[in-house]
């Protein structure tokens, strides 16, 4: 069956940085499926699969701006270390959840002092090209119920 809008489709991939460094891989795991069309995919990798048929291998190399965005310092901030009640050891590398008016949003923490922490809310990949080699495993039609819900559901129905 051929890849187009409404159809569940399942993949395995390996995801590799522009110096070769997985970054992430579905090996060892089940395939992911995701609603083809529903945005549940970065934009570059769905267009790629578009069309593809159960079986097809290919490998992808997605430019920022079809992935995930690129970086905008702007989203980079220094913000009062009292804004993290409760947390006590604050390091580089930590992400936390922060209130926005765009809603919840994950920020990574650059630096941090006795006063104040700088925080990143750009995607950690963002502002880099991808590489994906992905195998397609299955394509079939969505459920009425996927379909109004815009995601895939698990073999025992709705699950969020």
């Amino acid at each position: 069956m051929q890849i187009e809008k409404d159809k569940v489709v399942s993949i395995e991939y390996t995801l590799t940085d522009p110096k070769g460094n997985v970054i992430d891989t579905s090996k060892g795991r089940a395939p992911l499926p995701y609603l083809h069309g529903a945005h549940n995919i970065i934009p570059g990798l769905e267009s790629a699969l578009e069309g593809k048929n159960t079986g097809d291998e290919l490998t992808v190399t997605i430019a920022p701006e079809q992935g995930y965005g690129l970086r905008n310092e702007q989203m980079v901030q220094t913000v009062a270390r009292d804004r993290f009640q409760g947390v006590t050891d604050i390091k580089p590398g930590m992400q936390f959840q922060a209130n926005t008016s765009q809603g919840r949003r994950p920020v990574t923490i650059v630096a941090a002092d006795d006063k104040t922490v700088k925080v990143d809310a750009n995607h950690p990949l963002a502002g880099m090209t991808l590489k994906f080699d992905v195998k397609i495993i299955d394509v079939r039609d969505a459920s009425a119920e996927e379909k109004e819900h815009g995601h895939v559901h698990g073999p025992e129905g709705h699950q969020h």
